[in-house]
């Protein structure tokens, strides 16, 4: 069973970034629109003033972040953003979601309708000042995590249950066709949010299954950690030499009895699995 991090409760907690130059975990309320953190004990709240998802390191002092209608830089010490390059910022459809950096520098970021449209959002992929749309007519995009080699990305559908793995070529672009990796709908699991370690398990994080679950590369399920609330939303590597697994949750879709029953609802967790995680890559501009 997980620790509690922290106790603010997320309406939907997402995007956890442990920044490995700061040593400090950034994570989001993508519906309360606020970047979160804690350093030295204090927590720590921006606003983001639209629907913010996932970040990438930039170096010690800026993160960029992706938001409904743009990147922006981000600077830690001020709070102040400033605009990088828009993301769908002419379709009031869609809003971020899930989004990693790749072992090359590239920021790989779903978007999806803000009421779960079907096949409403898209995959992009942000590389060295070029934004490239990767895949269309996805619903709910997440799992978005790579091999420590490079050599493959994964990335999910949360409404069809599935994952895929995605073979990339030497500069982290998309390389042939995707493969299912796993079929989840199958176990009636919902696959959100995802990272790999250091021996290449993937760890998913399962809606609505109060639980984080490893896997290894051919499929097979190698342990699952039970949580405090049903709907955990996405793992990451940080704290002391990356041995410890945050988890962020969220409040959406449990009814009031639910939430009185799950009081953790929303809030952010810690657990130490054993293993070391990957170092968060800083992203290419």
């Amino acid at each position: 069973m997980a620790d509690l991090y922290d106790d603010r409760a997320c309406f939907l907690g997402e995007g956890p970034l442990w920044h490995p130059e700061r040593k400090q975990l950034f994570w989001f309320d993508i519906i309360g629109k606020k970047l979160l953190s804690q350093k030295d004990g204090a927590a720590l709240e921006w606003d983001m003033a639209e629907h913010a998802s996932a970040a990438a390191v930039v170096d010690a002092d800026r993160l960029l972040i992706a938001s409904e209608t743009c990147f922006s830089l981000f600077d830690i010490a001020t709070g102040k953003r400033e605009p990088y390059m828009p993301l769908e910022a002419d379709n009031p459809v869609t809003r971020s979601n899930d989004g990693r950096v790749d072992p090359f520098g590239g920021f790989w970021i779903g978007t999806m309708g803000k009421s779960a449209e079907q096949s409403a959002g898209s995959y992009w992929r942000l590389y060295k000042g070029e934004l490239r749309k990767l895949w269309g007519g996805v619903s709910i995009p997440n799992a978005t995590c790579f091999t420590p080699d490079g050599s493959h990305a994964f990335l999910s559908d949360t409404a069809l249950g599935l994952i895929w793995r995605q073979a990339l070529d030497g500069d982290g672009w998309p390389l042939g066709e995707r493969e299912v990796f796993l079929d989840l709908k199958k176990e009636g699991l919902n696959p959100d949010g995802a990272v790999i370690d250091t021996e290449g398990r993937f760890w998913n994080a399962q809606w609505g299954a109060s639980r984080l679950a490893a896997y290894s590369m051919d499929g097979a399920l190698l342990e699952t950690i039970d949580m405090p609330t049903a709907h955990i939303t996405c793992p990451a590597f940080g704290g002391d030499n990356l041995m410890s697994l945050f988890a962020t949750s969220a409040q959406e879709g449990l009814s009031a009895d639910e939430l009185t029953a799950q009081p953790h609802a929303g809030k952010t967790f810690v657990t130490s699995p054993g293993i070391k995680g990957l170092a968060e890559t800083a992203i290419k501009l």
